[in-house]
């Protein structure tokens, strides 16, 4: 039973939420050339765009042993 397979509705609305802010935080940092406060801006629309691309790769995750033997 998977959790994400099931809720597909939810997983794609936080896919969208996060897509959407991290893109306004990466761009509203590039903004502020120069400044500190731009660069946490973009590292924080960074963390956002990379946790929804972790969400759509969930329910595809193997569940299987990782290891890569062959």
């Amino acid at each position: 039973m998977s959790y994400w397979k099931e809720h597909a509705v939810l997983r794609g609305i936080l896919m969208i939420a996060f897509f959407a802010a991290g893109l306004v935080l990466v761009f509203w940092g590039w903004s502020m050339t120069g400044k500190l406060l731009g660069l946490g801006l973009m590292i924080a629309g960074l963390i956002l765009l990379l946790s929804a691309l972790f969400i759509y790769n969930k329910p595809f995750q193997d569940k299987k042993d990782r290891s890569h033997k062959e």
